[in-house]
């Protein structure tokens, strides 16, 4: 899980907005982010998607259309979010978020790459084994 760095952005709004699918995080440094609850799910820091470690990693599929269901408070530095897939265990922090903002477009290139990789559609039920889609965290 990435943890809080010295004198990093932290959140001053968080809107959930469900019929489009993002999380709109504004932070102290001015940035706004939308971050798509697909990429949220497929970039989980929970160990059910990293794995415990390197090479353990779950690819993610069939997430396009999971919605956010909960988002609940930890402590001052991170949320814990519940997605309408039933996945509730990744805490992500307020550099996890800003992360995932800022590099959405990085991360999701490595998605598509390792779906391709993986030779899976992005739509396809889950599978067993894979790669990650996303950098480490």
């Amino acid at each position: 899980m990435a943890g809080l760095k010295p004198g990093a952005p932290t959140p001053q709004s968080i809107t959930v907005h469900g019929q489009s699918r993002v999380l709109e995080v504004g932070f102290s440094d001015g940035a706004t982010f939308r971050i798509p609850f697909e990429l949220m799910r497929i970039c989980s820091p929970s160990a059910e998607v990293q794995g415990h470690g390197p090479g353990q990693e779950v690819l993610q599929t069939g997430k396009r259309d999971v919605e956010l269901v909960e988002l609940e408070a930890v402590g001052n530095y991170a949320v814990q979010p519940t997605f309408s897939d039933g996945h509730n265990t990744g805490i992500y922090s307020w550099d996890l978020l800003y992360e995932l903002g800022e590099k959405q477009a990085e991360l999701w290139s490595a998605y598509e790459r390792r779906l391709a990789e993986a030779g899976v559609d992005r739509d396809a039920p889950m599978i067993e084994k894979g790669g990650h889609a996303c950098g480490s965290h």
